[in-house]
C-alpha cells in the first residue's frame, strides 16, 4: 500500500477539518480510511471486534489531537501512527492478548481471541486489496499474533504497508537503527511461523478463490446436510491441523484425531444431524456457514463458521469459530 499525499485541494481540506470546531465536518473527512485502519488494526490485534473498538479510538484520538496535525505528514501517516499506538496501548493492558501453549504436547500454541474478518468489511482500494489475502489469511494472522507488540507493529508497517524506516521509526517513536532490529527478528520468527510461504508480502496476490477451493466447500457442505461423516473424512488431509474457537484445548494436528473429537462431541447424531449450510468468504479464505436445526425448533440457526485452507484439494486447516452473536459477520441468523 503506497502512502500518497492528497492532492492539494483535498490536504488543504483536510487541514481545515483538523483546525475546525466542527466534529461533524472532521468525521466526515477521515471516514474514508476506517476500513483501512480497520484491518491495520486486526492484524495488530487479531480480533474483529477489538479491532472495531481500536478504529473507532483512533477516530476519538485523532479528534482531539487534530490541532497536531500540520500537513507534514499525509493524512493516512498520521492516522495510522494514531491507530498503531492505540493498539499498542490496547495490548499493553491486556495479558490475554498472547498465544498461549497449547494443551496437547506437540501442537505449539493457541490464539484463543482469534476471530474471522469478514470480507464485506475489506477495504475497496485495489491497492489495498492486492495484498490483502496474504496479509489477512488466518496463518499469517495467527503467526504476527507470537512478535511482541511493538516488534509487531514494527513488521506491520515496514513489510506489510511498505513504509521505509524511518518513517516507521518516527511513528514508533523509535530509532532507526531500533527499527530494522526488530524488523530482523520480526522476519526470522514469521520464518519459522510461516514456513514454505513466500515472505513478500507486498508484491501482488490474487484473492480470489479457486475453482478447487470452491469444489471443496461445496463438498464440505454436502456432506454435513446429508450427515455423510465418510465423505467429510475423505476432504481432510492426513496432517489436517483443526481448530475451534474460543474454545481452549481443542486444537488436534490429525484428521483422526480431528474426527474422533467430533464423534465424541455428537456429530451428526441426534440434536446435530440437521444441517444447512451457507458458502462465504472470510479473511479471503473459502468458508462454510453451518446451521443447525434442533428437534423442538421449527428453523435452523446460525451454529458456526468453518474457516478453510485448501491445499491440493483436501482441506489442510480448519478453523472452526463460534458464529452465534455476530451480527458482524453479515450472515443471516436462521434459515
Amino acid at each position: 500500500m503506497t502512502d500518497t499525499r492528497l492532492p492539494g485541494d483535498d490536504e488543504a481540506a483536510f487541514i481545515a477539518a483538523a483546525r475546525s470546531n466542527d466534529s461533524a465536518r472532521f468525521a466526515l473527512i477521515t471516514e474514508p480510511y476506517r476500513r483501512e485502519l480497520q484491518v491495520h488494526c486486526y492484524r495488530m490485534l487479531a480480533n474483529y471486534e477489538d479491532a472495531q473498538d481500536m478504529t473507532q479510538e483512533t477516530f476519538l484520538r485523532a479528534w482531539n489531537k487534530r490541532e497536531s496535525f500540520k500537513g507534514h505528514a499525509a493524512p493516512r501517516t498520521w492516522l495510522y501512527r494514531i491507530a498503531t499506538n492505540a493498539c499498542l496501548d490496547f495490548l499493553e493492558k491486556r495479558n490475554d492478548r498472547t498465544p498461549v501453549p497449547a494443551e496437547l504436547p506437540g501442537t505449539g500454541s493457541e490464539v484463543h481471541h482469534l476471530q474471522p474478518y469478514p470480507d464485506r468489511m475489506l477495504p475497496e482500494d485495489p491497492q489495498e486489496a492486492v495484498v490483502a489475502r496474504e496479509t489477512i489469511e488466518l496463518a499469517f494472522i495467527v503467526a504476527v499474533q507470537h512478535l511482541p507488540p511493538r516488534q509487531r507493529a514494527v513488521f506491520i508497517v515496514r513489510d506489510v504497508l511498505g513504509w521505509p524506516a524511518p518513517k516507521a521509526a518516527d511513528t514508533l517513536e523509535l530509532t532507526v537503527a531500533s527499527v530494522t532490529s526488530a524488523l530482523q527478528r520480526a522476519r526470522v520468527t514469521m520464518r519459522e511461523r510461516l514456513p514454505g510461504r513466500r515472505l513478500d508480502w507486498r508484491s501482488p496476490a490474487t484473492h480470489e478463490l479457486s475453482d478447487d477451493e470452491r469444489g471443496v466447500v461445496r463438498s464440505y457442505m454436502d456432506a454435513h446436510e446429508r450427515n455423510d461423516l465418510d465423505g467429510l473424512t475423505a476432504l481432510l488431509r492426513d496432517d489436517l491441523r483443526f481448530a475451534m474457537l474460543p474454545e481452549p484445548g481443542a486444537l488436534v494436528v490429525t484428521a483422526k484425531d480431528a474426527v474422533d473429537g467430533w464423534i465424541s462431541s455428537g456429530l451428526f447424531q441426534r440434536g446435530y444431524d440437521d444441517w444447512r449450510c451457507v458458502a462465504t468468504t472470510v479473511n479471503r479464505m473459502p468458508a462454510a456457514a453451518l446451521y443447525r436445526r434442533t428437534p423442538e425448533d421449527p428453523e435452523h440457526r446460525l451454529f458456526n463458521i468453518a474457516v478453510l485452507h485448501i491445499v491440493d484439494g483436501k482441506i489442510a486447516e480448519l478453523t472452526g469459530f463460534d458464529a452465534t452473536g455476530k451480527p458482524w459477520l453479515g450472515l443471516p441468523a436462521t434459515l
